[in-house]
C-alpha cells in the first residue's frame, strides 16, 4: 500500500514509522498527521457490499486483518424515514448497533490490528468511555495488555464494558483533559501503543468508513447535509475525509455540506472555528449532559475545522434540554434509542428545521453514534415513572 502522513498545519510529509504520530515541527495540538494515498493510482468500482466491515475498503486502510472480529465491524444501517421532522426522506446512520455499540469500534479496530502488525503487547488510550469500551471490547481476545485511562464521572454502562472485556482500567478524580494528557505521558514512557484517535493518525481512516457507508447504502447518491456531533474533532474530521475521498476517486460527483453539532455547553470546536483563520486552539472549561461530547480542550480542532470548512459545512450548537428531548423523540419516533451525544445531531437538524434553514425537499443524513444503553441516567433523571399497586391497575384496565 502506498500512503504517506502529513502535517496538518505545516503540510511537512512524513515517511509511516510505527513511531510517528504527530508533526516534529507543529506538536500534538497544531500538528497532527493526515494519511495520504495515491489517489490517481487506486481504482474502484461501485461494488462495496452495503454491510460489509470496513476491510472491504482495503484499498484506503492502513492495516491488515488480524482478529476474528474485523468482520463485523461496519455495515451498520442507514435508515431512510419519510416525513420525519417535516423532510420528504430523513437518513439516519446508526452504529449504536456496532460491535460495543458506538461509532468508536471503527478507529478501535484500526489501533488493535496496527499494534499487533507492529509488534506491541499493551496498547492505551484516555476516554470518557466510547474509545475505552471500543478498544476493551475489541482487544478482549488477542495477546494485546490493555489499559484505559478513565474520569471517575464514566457513565455505569460503558464502565460495566471496560470491566467485563479484562482491560486494567484507571479511573481518575480529573477532567477528561487532563486524564487524556496524563495518559499520553504515561504511554509515551512506557512505549506502548496508543489508541488517541487525535493523536495516532491511522484511527481517523477507521472513521472514514461511516460517510463511505452512507454513500454506499444510499446507492451513491449524495446527501445535502451530513449532521455530526463534535467532541475532541475525530468523527467529523473523519466523515469529512471519507466524502472527499469518494469524490476524489470518482465514485460520487459531489460531497455533502457536514454540520458539527455541539452542546451550548461545550462548543470549544465551534468558537475556534469561528475565531476564523488561522484556526488557533483554544480550553475551555465545559460540561454537558452529552459526556461524549464534552471536551473542553479538543486534540482534533484544527483538522475539523479545516475539513469541514472544505465541505462547505459549519458548526452549530444546541441546548442540553434540546439533547435530551431528542433521545426521548427520537426514540419514540423512529425506534432508535440513542445516548446524547449520538442525539445532538438530530437536535441540530431540529432547530436548523425550526429556524426555517433547511428544506423538506433537502437530502440529509444524521450520524448517531451511540447507543442509548451505553448512558441511561440523563434520559432517566429527566423521565418521571408512576408506580402503581395492583387494585390501580385492575380499577385501570379490568
Amino acid at each position: 500500500m502506498s500512503y504517506f502522513l502529513r502535517c496538518i498545519s505545516c503540510g511537512e510529509e512524513y515517511e509511516p514509522t510505527e513511531t510517528r504520530y504527530t508533526c516534529d515541527h507543529c506538536g500534538d495540538l497544531y500538528g497532527t498527521l493526515e494519511v495520504i494515498y495515491d489517489y490517481k493510482k487506486i481504482k474502484l468500482e461501485k461494488n462495496f457490499e452495503p454491510k460489509g466491515s470496513i476491510f472491504q475498503f482495503k484499498e484506503l486502510i492502513p492495516a491488515t486483518s488480524h482478529t476474528a472480529i474485523d468482520h463485523s465491524i461496519g455495515g451498520t444501517p442507514l435508515y431512510k424515514f419519510k416525513g420525519l421532522l417535516g423532510f420528504e426522506e430523513l437518513m439516519i446512520k446508526f452504529d449504536g448497533i456496532s460491535f460495543s455499540s458506538s461509532y468508536k469500534d471503527r478507529a478501535s479496530i484500526i489501533a488493535v490490528n496496527k499494534a499487533i502488525e507492529l509488534g506491541f503487547d499493551t496498547i492505551y488510550c484516555a476516554s470518557t468511555g466510547n474509545a475505552a469500551s471500543s478498544l476493551a471490547l475489541t482487544a478482549a481476545g488477542t495477546s494485546l495488555r490493555t489499559v484505559i485511562f478513565v474520569p471517575s464521572t464514566i457513565p455505569k454502562g460503558k464502565l460495566a464494558q471496560l470491566l467485563v472485556a479484562g482491560a486494567e482500567v484507571i479511573p481518575i478524580n480529573s477532567t477528561y483533559d487532563e486524564v487524556f494528557d496524563l495518559s499520553l505521558k504515561i504511554g509515551r514512557e512506557k512505549g506502548w501503543y496508543c489508541r488517541h484517535s487525535a493523536i495516532n493518525p491511522y484511527l481517523l481512516e477507521g472513521k472514514k468508513t461511516g460517510a463511505y457507508e452512507i454513500l454506499i447504502q444510499n446507492d451513491y447518491k449524495v446527501p445535502d447535509y451530513c449532521f455530526v456531533g463534535v467532541g475532541d474533532g475525530t468523527v467529523i474530521s473523519g466523515i469529512c475525509k471519507g466524502f472527499k475521498e469518494f469524490y476524489e476517486l470518482g465514485l460520487v460527483d459531489r460531497i455533502p455540506k457536514v454540520i458539527g453539532v455541539q452542546s451550548e455547553k461545550a462548543a470549544t470546536v465551534k468558537h475556534v472555528f469561528d475565531n476564523g483563520k488561522p484556526y488557533t486552539p483554544i480550553i475551555e472549561t465545559v460540561n454537558s449532559v452529552a459526556d461524549s461530547i464534552s471536551v473542553g480542550n479538543p486534540r482534533d480542532v484544527i483538522k475539523a475545522c479545516k475539513y469541514v470548512e472544505s465541505t462547505g459545512g459549519y458548526f452549530i450548537t444546541v441546548r442540553d434540554e434540546e439533547i435530551i428531548h431528542s433521545v426521548k423523540e427520537m426514540a419514540r419516533l423512529t425506534g432508535i434509542f440513542s445516548e446524547p451525544a449520538g442525539a445532538t445531531p438530530y437536535a441540530g437538524v431540529n432547530k436548523m428545521v425550526e429556524a426555517g434553514q433547511l428544506k423538506e425537499t433537502d437530502s440529509v443524513c444524521i450520524v448517531v453514534t451511540g447507543n442509548g444503553l451505553k448512558d441511561t441516567d440523563a434520559v432517566r433523571s429527566s423521565t418521571e415513572v408512576k408506580t402503581y399497586d395492583i387494585d390501580e391497575v385492575k380499577a385501570l384496565f379490568l
